[in-house]
C-alpha cells in the first residue's frame, strides 16, 4: 500500500508542479478545424517561459473572428475574408500576422464532366458564406464572365463539403483543405482547379486580435507573432510531422492529408505584398456588395509586430 501512495503521489507530482506557477500567463487561441490552423498545435514546441497557450477550435470563419471580437480568446487564425467583413462593420479586429496561403481548391466529382470553371453554369456548388473561398470563387466567376446568378450556391460548411459531393447533394465545392484532400483521396472527387490566379494570389488566412490588444497587450502580440513564426517554420519544414499533427488533432486518414500537404504554404509574415493583396481583397468584396464600404486599414493592418519580429529573426 505505502508503495502504491509514493508511486501515485510521484505520478502526481509533476502536475502539481505545474499548477502551482500562478504566474503563467494563459493565452487562448482560436483555431479552425482545418489543416490551415495546424500551427497553433505546435506553439507548445516554442512558447517561452510563463507562458501557457490554449487551444480552442472553431468550425467557421466567422466563428473564429467574433471570438477575437468579443474577446473570448485573446488571438485567433482565420480567413481574411471574414476579418475584412468584421472591420468593415466597424469590428475592432486586427490583424498582427499571417497564417496561410494557399489551402483552397474547387473540387467536382471524379467521373463528372464539368472539365472548367465554365461548366459550372446551372450546377449545385457547396460555398461557405463570408469565406475566403467565397471571395475567390466570385471573382474566378467574374473572370470567367459569369456571376453567382449562373450556378446555384448551397450553404455547406467546410467539413461536410465532402461528404456532400460523395451523395450527391452537390456537383462541386470550393474547400478548403484537408477536404480536397479527402475528395482526391477516395476517388470521390478531383480538384478542378486552385483559385490561385486572381490579383489576390493565395492571400487565405490571418493572425489576428481585438484591437485593444495591440495596444494594452503588446508583449504578448510579439511574442504570439514570435511563435508562430517558430511553429509555422518547423512545420513546413517538417511535412511529416504537419501531416502526424493533422491527422492527430482532425482526425482526417493520413492519405487524405499527404494530398492536402502540398497544397498548404503556413507562413507568419505581414509582407507588403500579403498587405497589398488584402487591400485588393477588401476592394473586391466591395465591388461584389459583400461589405459597405472598405475597412479603416490603419486600424486592421497592424504590421509592427511581425516587422519587429523580422529584425530579430
Amino acid at each position: 500500500m505505502r508503495r502504491r501512495l509514493l508511486l501515485a503521489s510521484g505520478l502526481a507530482a509533476p502536475f502539481i508542479a505545474r499548477a502551482a506557477r500562478a504566474d503563467t500567463i494563459v493565452l487562448k487561441m482560436g483555431v479552425l478545424k482545418l489543416i490551415h490552423s495546424i500551427t497553433p498545435y505546435f506553439y507548445e514546441k516554442f512558447t517561452p517561459d510563463g507562458y501557457r497557450f490554449e487551444i480552442l477550435p472553431f468550425e467557421s470563419p466567422t466563428e473564429g473572428k467574433n471570438a477575437v471580437v468579443t474577446k473570448s480568446v485573446d488571438f485567433g487564425t482565420f480567413g481574411v475574408a471574414a476579418g475584412i467583413l468584421g472591420s468593415a462593420a466597424h469590428e475592432p479586429v486586427t490583424v498582427i500576422g499571417s497564417s496561410c496561403n494557399k489551402g483552397m481548391a474547387v473540387v467536382v466529382g471524379k467521373t463528372s464532366d464539368i472539365a472548367s470553371l465554365k461548366d459550372l453554369r446551372g450546377k449545385r456548388v457547396a460555398i461557405w458564406p463570408g469565406s475566403t473561398q467565397e471571395v475567390f470563387i466570385l471573382e474566378r466567376l467574374r473572370m470567367e464572365g459569369m456571376s453567382i446568378k449562373d450556378i446555384t450556391p448551397v450553404r455547406v460548411s467546410f467539413s461536410e463539403m465532402h461528404a456532400a459531393l460523395a451523395r450527391g447533394d452537390v456537383d462541386a465545392y470550393v474547400g478548403a483543405e484537408p477536404g480536397p484532400g479527402v475528395s482526391v483521396s477516395t476517388g470521390v472527387g478531383r480538384v478542378l482547379e486552385y483559385p490561385y490566379s486572381t490579383p489576390m494570389g493565395s492571400l487565405n488566412m490571418i493572425l489576428a486580435t481585438h484591437h485593444d490588444t495591440t495596444e494594452s497587450r503588446p508583449d504578448a502580440c510579439k511574442i504570439i507573432v514570435d511563435v508562430q513564426r517558430k511553429a509555422s517554420t518547423y512545420a513546413m519544414a517538417n511535412p511529416s510531422a504537419m501531416v502526424d499533427m493533422t491527422v492527430a488533432k482532425l482526425g482526417q486518414k493520413r492519405e487524405a492529408v499527404e494530398v492536402s500537404v502540398p497544397n498548404v504554404e503556413l507562413n507568419w509574415r505581414m509582407t507588403p505584398e500579403m498587405m497589398t493583396q488584402t487591400r485588393i481583397y477588401a476592394r473586391q468584396m466591395l465591388e461584389l456588395k459583400q461589405i459597405r464600404a472598405l475597412p479603416d486599414f490603419d486600424v486592421f493592418l497592424d504590421p509592427k509586430f511581425s516587422d519587429e519580429v523580422a529584425k530579430q529573426a
